[in-house]
């Protein structure tokens, strides 16, 4: 795997720690990021989001409903909006599950983590997205969750690059009572979109060396 990354640049004094995964996947590289933009559909086929999960309507707490483990939202209400598209500035909860297994199921309360974000970079040319922490003020939670699409340069296939910090005051608590839940969540939602970008095979690629171009002439 080649050492170049697609991340950006951030300020690595602002936040206590991180956690990181990445992996190649064998499918071209816009059909994976269409697949990270449909918020929706994380939860039938990530193991870190929970497939389903009973919430209370903010203001009307008389009523329960279902709700999608990534669901744009609107920020007062918290109502999911009409429009799912993806844009800076918009809203989202997030229902995911610290402790995945192998398939999306739901998790039992000590593994359910809820998230309140918002999206904060949004670059389709560059396959890149960010999101933010919403729930707490600056200086007791702060998050940066990071995903983001290139080309592996030796092997043609797509890199899926997955990075999380955390600062202010949570995060201590957070680096010690889940930092190790954290690294199998995002080594799951690595591999679980593997899987799901490679269900159809891509075209079949053949790979020269610059020898074996040579021989061939």
């Amino acid at each position: 795997m080649t050492s170049c990354s697609n991340l950006p640049p951030f300020n690595a004094s602002d936040y206590l720690f991180s956690t990181t995964s990445s992996i190649l996947i064998d499918a071209p590289i816009d059909k994976v990021w269409s697949i990270l933009m449909d918020f929706p559909s994380y939860q039938k086929w990530s193991v870190q989001f929970v497939k389903t999960a009973r919430i209370m309507i903010l203001k009307d707490r008389s009523r329960n409903t279902f709700t999608r483990s990534m669901v744009l939202v609107d920020y007062n209400t918290r109502r999911p909006l009409a429009d799912q598209k993806l844009e800076v500035g918009k809203y989202f909860d997030m229902l995911v599950n610290m402790n995945p297994g192998d398939v999306p199921e739901d998790p039992n309360k000590r593994d359910r983590g809820d998230a309140f974000a918002m999206i904060s970079m949004l670059e389709p040319e560059n396959y890149r997205i960010s999101w933010t922490a919403a729930m707490f003020p600056y200086f007791i939670l702060r998050s940066l969750r990071t995903q983001a699409l290139s080309v592996d340069k030796e092997t043609g296939m797509t890199k899926y690059e997955n990075f999380e910090a955390f600062g202010g005051l949570l995060a201590y608590l957070i680096r010690y009572m889940s930092s190790e839940q954290l690294k199998k969540g995002f080594a799951g939602a690595a591999n679980s979109l593997k899987k799901q970008a490679e269900k159809n095979p891509a075209k079949l690629r053949v790979y020269l060396s610059a020898d074996t171009k040579h021989k061939l002439a």
